[in-house]
């Protein structure tokens, strides 16, 4: 596969002359949250985040999300944190889109670039800061850790996408594949956070209904995307929420790639009770 190109918003402030009609669609199945929507005065300030804004993408919330959150954040130069997480029972992605920067997980430095992916286990210390130039901009996925007796916790993980070889998914020939960072079958992890890649043409050719919640952000291209019983054009910088069993279904059109970021909740029973 060839080198990507990530978009990551910048914000900025639309004029006065722009109409206010827009592609945002919020409902009880899913969400759309389009890159037009990620200006400044959507942004949040984070507790122990210097020279920092996010946009908050996913939060548990009454008919929304309600295994994880999903930022983009954005730290300029000279900024970062010592402190970036304050509940030790959760877990960690992060997958950077653009700039440079340093993360330190339990003592050891790893430098942060485009492609960059780093899982960091729930209850692990970990810094990040930017001593370059330009901002630098990632996901942060975030998912209070399901614990199993009987099963170890996962370990810290750090690669780039571009050092992982997509897999073709069955009968596509490379149309559809998945860029994967957890084997499947490694019951240790409770959540994937993996690239899902489609060349033009290529299709999700049935409706998927199944009991993973997902977060969806658009790397790269566009594409008609059904959820629930509508079709909704995406293009690079949006980001969709499916709750539990919404149908889904993707017809890629070109003319270019169309890559996502995909989060799911995975390898646990369902809860039959809330404490």
């Amino acid at each position: 596969m060839t080198d990507s190109n990530y978009f990551a918003p910048h914000g900025g402030l639309p004029p006065q002359t722009q109409l206010l009609s827009g592609r945002a669609v919020f409902t009880e199945a899913y969400a759309v949250i389009p890159k037009g929507v990620m200006q400044d005065i959507v942004t949040s300030e984070l507790p122990f985040w210097e020279k920092t804004r996010c946009w908050i993408l996913a939060r548990p919330l009454s008919g929304f999300s309600e295994t994880f959150t999903e930022y983009i954040m954005e730290v300029s130069p000279g900024g970062g944190s010592k402190n970036p997480e304050p509940d030790a029972e959760v877990q960690a992605v992060l997958f950077v889109m653009e700039g440079r920067g340093t993360l330190n997980v339990a003592g050891k430095t790893h430098a942060l670039e485009p492609g960059s992916y780093a899982y960091i286990p729930a209850g692990t210390a970990w810094t990040i800061s930017n001593e370059s130039k330009a901002p630098i901009r990632f996901m942060w996925v975030r998912k209070a850790y399901e614990a199993v007796q009987g099963i170890d916790k996962p370990e810290a993980f750090f690669l780039n996408e571009h050092d992982v070889v997509p897999g073709s998914m069955p009968g596509t020939k490379g149309a559809w594949s998945t860029t994967r960072f957890v084997s499947p079958t490694d019951l240790r992890h409770d959540m994937h956070v993996n690239i899902v890649n489609f060349e033009p043409g290529g299709v999700i050719p049935f409706m998927e209904t199944h009991v993973m919640e997902h977060g969806l952000y658009v790397l790269e291209g566009k594409a008609v995307y059904r959820l629930n019983s509508d079709w909704v054009e995406v293009e690079a910088g949006d980001f969709m929420w499916l709750r539990a069993f919404c149908p889904q279904a993707c017809y890629a059109g070109g003319p270019g790639r169309f890559r996502y970021l995909l989060y799911k909740d995975v390898n646990r029973h369902p809860k039959l009770r809330y404490r």
